[in-house]
């Protein structure tokens, strides 16, 4: 007998522009369930801090960012249209703001900061704890949702995600060169996996999908299986 999937609870985490949204924002459309885009969250505060000149030169002042973090307020609205989620900044779609090279580089560096991620993380387990959600990030399943039905580590060669990134900028328009994206991966995996709070790490339960050579049809039907395999789905 299956179990009610309208009550799981999805944690993928993972390495950066692999493809963790992506998978994300098919299971929930797929099964009609909420998702949460974490990432957003954290670039939401990063564009907020670069806007308010909170971030100069590459310095972060945290004293000054400490100090607005309650009055930054952050929304997930689906689109009526598209069926997308929208990230909402103190009341603005800053959707595509948010997802620039700027805001990419500064991203980790404001994510490794405690006061940020303590916020965060209270938000992403108050839109959570109902159940229902599929969520993507850095510590899901090892900080926000230790307790997730179903942990999935997503990963891929630094390379590859870093010309899946370059293809996405560049058709929305964005001046850009190949190796600058590939630094920001690199870059960006050794802060994520070395910073000393919520550090990317698999978490002992979580199942690997290496999606380096998979396309998006195989990486669904690949959690599918796991969903099956957990009882949550008949196989049929």
């Amino acid at each position: 007998m299956s179990k009610n999937i309208n009550q799981i609870i999805v944690a993928i985490d993972g390495h950066s522009s692999c493809g963790k949204s992506t998978v994300a924002k098919e299971i929930a459309a797929k099964f009609n369930l909420t998702y949460i885009d974490t990432g957003a969250m954290y670039r939401a505060v990063t564009y907020y801090a670069l806007q308010n000149g909170i971030i100069q030169e590459g310095f972060i002042d945290t004293d000054k960012l400490a100090a607005s973090i309650d009055d930054i307020h952050i929304q997930l609205k689906r689109d009526s249209l598209s069926g997308n989620v929208v990230t909402y900044l103190n009341g603005e779609n800053v959707e595509s703001a948010i997802r620039s090279l700027e805001v990419s580089n500064h991203v980790s560096a404001i994510s490794a900061l405690s006061f940020v991620r303590k916020r965060l993380v209270q938000l992403q387990q108050e839109m959570g704890q109902q159940g229902g959600v599929v969520l993507d990030g850095r510590d899901i399943g090892t900080v926000v949702f230790p307790n997730a039905e179903l942990k999935i580590f997503m990963t891929a060669s630094p390379e590859i995600r870093a010309k899946r990134r370059f293809d996405e900028m560049t058709q929305k328009g964005e001046q850009v060169d190949f190796e600058s994206v590939l630094q920001n991966v690199i870059s960006r995996d050794h802060i994520d996996s070395t910073r000393a709070e919520s550090p990317l790490r698999k978490a002992d339960d979580a199942q690997v999908l290496d999606n380096s050579h998979l396309t998006r049809e195989d990486q669904l039907q690949w959690v599918m299986d796991r969903l099956i395999e957990g009882g949550w789905l008949n196989n049929r």
